[in-house]
């Protein structure tokens, strides 16, 4: 039996940055997972996984992730995701640093 679809979100890298992006409903690309498009259907999220893959000169590994409906918009189901939003660990740069700074 297959599984239910769970909802998802479009995730990349930037190509030029390499920072985590993620695909928004207007089909622009935010580094605030919290801005990115929750899909929750099956065959849109396949198509938007497609339209993705086509900025090849803007993005680079892009796929699915599982993630849920938050109060402050789509949230990771998976650590590996949550881990990703949040940015490099081994020291602080990047979106750590500007937390630390606020």
């Amino acid at each position: 039996m297959a599984r239910a679809f769970t909802p998802k979100v479009v995730t990349a890298n930037d190509l030029l940055e390499g920072d985590v992006i993620y695909l928004a409903a207007n089909d622009s690309w935010t580094r605030d997972h919290a801005e990115a498009e929750l899909i929750e259907d099956e065959a849109h999220a396949q198509l938007r996984l497609l339209e993705a893959q086509q900025q090849a000169l803007t993005i680079v590994g892009a796929y699915l992730a599982d993630a849920k409906a938050g109060p402050n918009g789509p949230e990771p189901t998976h650590f590996r995701e949550d881990f990703r939003r949040k940015g490099p660990s081994n020291y602080v740069h990047g979106k750590q640093e500007a937390l630390a700074n606020v």
